[in-house]
């Protein structure tokens, strides 16, 4: 791992994820790349021209600098090597763009998540970017002092399309020096015998060398329940979780747990796309 993207827009919660970052970043020697974008209305620009064009932009971007200026002075993040930059765009794009533009390898992101009507018909930006990014998103909802991962819970029903995602959770676990937790959930209307689970889950991870894992057949009402209360059980540092970016229509209909699991986990999410 090279380069993470932190986006923020200077709130506690966008914070919370810098620091999670930065402590990565000492770690292993990585490049953080932290990216505000002012989200202006569409119709303004294309009326007046560029973004700098409107009086609504210079204001903001000064303000956004200013920002900058307190927010890189802080203690956590001095030795690290950090670019910074303020784009104008709809935020959930200007996240992917800088990605694409960027070699980013992963993203961690701030939420103090969503739920009920806001939920349904807004979203957050977090729910956005889980649901359309290529790289790895890792959602932090609260403060982390020590950003230590031992225990990795990485939640699949173990068919093959998993298996792209299986190997970027390994990456990750080697680098967290975590134990895996291969956690399938079991519910009443979707349910696998013991045996048969286990036989799915061993030719899923068969040709990888990685050892430092367990198996776990949970039995719940539901499949984030299962995920959520399994994790609280063992104590969980951290959530791993497939997501096929549903959208549109069948997203409404269908939901997505990885999206409900960053809205709804106290724990740190971190979602691959298959």
């Amino acid at each position: 791992m090279k380069k993470i993207l932190v986006p923020t827009d200077f709130s506690p919660e966008a914070e919370n994820a810098l620091k999670v970052a930065a402590q990565l970043a000492k770690k292993h020697n990585i490049e953080l790349s932290i990216l505000h974008i002012i989200d202006l209305p569409l119709q303004q620009i294309s009326e007046l021209g560029t973004p700098t064009d409107l009086p609504e932009a210079v204001y903001f971007m000064k303000l956004a600098q200013k920002k900058f200026e307190d927010l890189l002075a802080k203690d956590y993040l001095q030795s690290l090597t950090i670019s910074h930059s303020v784009d104008f765009n709809e935020i959930s794009q200007g996240i992917l763009d800088a990605c694409k533009n960027n070699s980013i390898d992963l993203i961690i992101m701030g939420s103090h998540g969503a739920d009920g009507f806001k939920e349904m018909f807004i979203g957050s930006t977090a729910e956005k970017i889980v649901r359309t990014s290529i790289v790895p998103v890792l959602v932090i909802k609260n403060k982390h002092d020590d950003f230590n991962i031992e225990d990795f819970v990485f939640a699949s029903d173990f068919k093959n399309d998993n298996k792209d995602t299986y190997k970027q959770a390994i990456k990750l676990a080697e680098l967290f020096d975590a134990r895996m937790h291969l956690l399938m959930v079991n519910t009443m209307s979707n349910f696998t015998t013991t045996a048969t689970a286990k036989v799915r889950i061993h030719e899923f991870i068969e040709g990888n060398t990685f050892t430092n894992y367990t198996t776990n057949i949970y039995n719940d009402e539901s499949v984030e329940k299962g995920i959520l209360n399994f994790s609280e059980i063992i104590n969980a540092d951290l959530i791993g979780i497939s997501t096929h970016g549903r959208q549109g229509i069948s997203h409404f209909l269908s939901g997505s747990i990885s999206e409900d699991l960053v809205n709804h986990a106290n724990r740190p999410v971190i979602t691959f796309k298959i």
